[in-house]
């Protein structure tokens, strides 16, 4: 087993694969492991460094001919939503968001693989298994939570307190400045609600409510069709060479 000091990180280069973002390119990461308890120290201070959590794991790109990757922020106190946003926002106030412990569960899993073989059915992740979908959510030295999104009205008897049909998951570390949105799925037979669009949203809201000035968004990469709507909300802000840099159209 290899040893990895606790106070110390020590990062490695992966080797170069298919970008999976930008057709022809190959990409290549930075990682360390995340990992004794100063974990969630590291890791924010990784974070406003542009770095990513994967389990236990947090990476950034080192492309040797690229820097599309781009990471991202929103400024929780400026925040404009557009006029779309807030219509997706009056639409999903049948919905109670729940915050749960970081722990797997069959509804959750089920949930999951109906949203990834509607939508990512090409996609790296369509092989999860279940205990693949357990390490996803539990194999984490950081603070890290759920919320359970389930339909209210006056005959579900929805409470905030697990009752009613699940819609929708996001997974998030909690951060000192913020959330940082791990990854999120949702009911794929639910389109007209645009439920990424409100996890984020509610991501917002929620960051506003408690005083925190930013909502990590991940990579924006430029020129990539699929990462697009990261550039919506608006102002937000993205790290350069000089450090991060405010963007408001």
């Amino acid at each position: 087993m290899t040893a990895h000091s606790l106070d110390t990180p020590q990062f490695y280069l992966t080797a170069p694969s298919p970008c999976p973002y930008l057709d022809g390119l190959q990409e290549r990461k930075v990682f360390t492991h995340l990992v004794g308890e100063k974990a969630p120290a590291v890791h924010a201070q990784l974070t406003e460094g542009g770095f990513r959590r994967s389990q236990n794991i947090a990476y950034r790109p080192a492309c040797e001919k690229c820097r599309a990757c781009t990471a991202t922020r929103v400024l929780v106190d400026r925040f404009q939503p557009t006029k779309s946003m807030r219509r997706i926002w009056r639409s999903n106030q049948d919905l109670i968001g729940e915050l749960v412990p970081a722990a797997p569960t069959a509804e959750q899993y089920s949930l999951f693989r109906r949203y990834i073989e509607s939508r990512h059915r090409d996609g790296g992740m369509v092989g999860m298994t279940v205990l693949d979908y357990a390490m996803m959510i539990e194999d984490t030295h950081v603070d890290t939570a759920l919320i359970e999104y389930r339909r209210r009205g006056v005959d579900t008897g929805i409470t905030g307190k697990g009752e009613g049909e699940l819609i929708a998951v996001v997974l998030y570390d909690q951060l000192p400045t913020g959330p940082s949105m791990v990854y999120s799925f949702f009911e794929p037979d639910e389109d007209r609600r645009s439920l990424g669009t409100f996890i984020i949203l509610d991501q917002i809201d929620r960051s506003r409510r408690n005083g925190l000035p930013h909502c990590h968004l991940g990579y924006w990469v430029e020129g990539s069709p699929k990462m697009d709507y990261k550039a919506r909300y608006l102002p937000q802000e993205r790290l350069g060479v000089a450090g991060w840099y405010e963007v408001t159209e």
